[in-house]
């Protein structure tokens, strides 16, 4: 058993970091965890993986094709906040296609509030719209049931349907 330089508290050795606090045990490297493939394409890594602070303080932030963090920018991103530059997921995102609770999509957005061209949410704001409220030129909400809409959707779940083996 060793001790957490941060929290005092006894854990077992040959762990990475602090089950209590998230404290990295390799000195010098702050809280939290960071990883990054090898391999790179253009000088970004494949994967990088970031949690917590460095060793200054400062937030780490994953940026990698996929990212995956805290906070994170990447073409593929699985953050708390980030940017999925093709697909985000998580809980405030931006992007092209966006599944998050704060969903802030330029093509799709999916969560409770979501924009983009198609989005569906508790409050959506977009060109085709299924939602409890919100604002777009074909709606389809509780209060509001366009027929542009509802046919669009409908299609849209039929061609998601035929997408399965």
């Amino acid at each position: 058993m060793i001790k957490c330089q941060n929290c005092h508290r006894e854990i077992k050795e040959g762990v990475f970091f602090c089950p209590f606090c998230g404290r990295s045990l390799f000195s010098g490297q702050g809280t939290g965890f960071e990883w990054k493939s090898d391999f790179e394409i253009l000088g970004i890594p494949l994967i990088h993986i970031a949690t917590g602070r460095d060793e200054n303080g400062k937030l780490r932030v994953a940026k990698g094709i996929i990212a995956i963090g805290q906070f994170a920018i990447g073409l593929i991103t699985i953050a708390q906040f980030g940017i999925g530059i093709l697909f985000g997921v998580g809980q405030f995102m931006f992007g092209i296609a966006t599944i998050a609770q704060f969903a802030m999509g330029i093509l799709f957005g999916l969560g409770q509030f979501a924009t983009g061209y198609i989005v569906i949410g508790q409050f959506a704001f977009g060109w085709y719209a299924l939602c409890q409220f919100g604002f777009a030129k074909y709606i389809w909400s509780p209060k509001i049931r366009d027929p542009v809409a509802i046919e669009f959707f409908r299609n849209l779940w039929e061609r998601i349907l035929h997408l399965r083996p």
